[in-house]
């Protein structure tokens, strides 16, 4: 039986308190969060991430982090994190690739997460 709209909120509202900061990833991040950007100058860290209230069975981000990233890099996924290095890996979202042939900054205009699908 699926969850209702009502269920389906209520889990990603608590994810959210839960994944409040996002990475971003050269390759498929997996179970584990493998393949995250690093280096740099300013270095590459993850960000903090809000959220608005999850409606529709979907959760949408509030906020729209920035990132310093090192060159000769490929933006490929977003990670959801617990902590700002370290911490609980909670999942992760396919974006499209952005190549770095310089250092540069990428901005997470929107992340969306959604039980529907």
């Amino acid at each position: 039986m699926p969850y209702s709209i009502l269920g389906k909120n209520e889990m990603l509202d608590a994810l959210a308190g839960l994944a409040v900061f996002v990475s971003l990833h050269e390759g498929d991040p997996g179970e584990s969060g493998i393949n995250e950007i690093s280096g740099g100058s300013p270095a590459y860290a993850r960000k903090a991430i809000t959220w608005n209230p999850a409606a529709s069975g979907s959760l949408d981000s509030s906020s729209q982090p920035v990132f310093d990233v090192p060159a000769g890099k490929t933006v490929s996924y977003v990670g959801f994190w617990s902590a700002e290095s370290g911490g609980v890996f909670y999942g992760a979202a396919d974006v499209v690739d952005e190549v770095f042939g310089a250092q540069g900054t990428y901005t997470l205009t929107d992340a969306d997460l959604d039980l529907n699908a």
